[in-house]
């Protein structure tokens, strides 16, 4: 078993920064560890993923260039670092741990990854 806690979001304006982390706990080793991210009458839609080197990361085109994901202490804690919020980021943003490693193809599929934490909520004021 693998256990999620998100921390960080909250309110913040356009332009600004912010980052989330999210800490696991029990089996604290995934192949790949991931953001995703759903907005107000949306469905859930992939953000950013990492894989257990900390040097495999993807990024959905929304937020390339302006979202960093990075890990510390082999993926225990993994952090999307997101900068330029904009309006649309506005979002409850999960962290999803795999228990296998996960293809480019698979990423964005929410059925590949078996562990979620709660979720935390990021509004971006315009």
């Amino acid at each position: 078993q693998v256990q999620l806690v998100e921390f960080g979001g909250g309110l913040v304006q356009a332009g600004a920064s912010s980052r989330l982390s999210c800490v696991a706990s029990g089996r604290t080793v995934s192949p790949s560890t991931a953001w995703f991210r759903q907005g107000p009458g949306k469905e859930r839609e992939f953000v950013a993923r990492i894989g257990q080197d900390g040097v495999t990361k993807n990024y959905a085109d929304s937020v390339k260039g302006r979202f960093t994901i990075s890990g510390h202490n082999a993926m225990n804690t993994v952090y999307l670092q997101m900068n330029s919020l904009k309006p649309e980021d506005t979002a409850v943003y999960y962290c999803a741990a795999a228990l296998h490693p996960v293809s480019v193809r698979r990423m964005a599929d929410v059925g590949q990854y078996k562990f979620w934490g709660q979720g935390t909520q990021v509004t971006v004021s315009s």
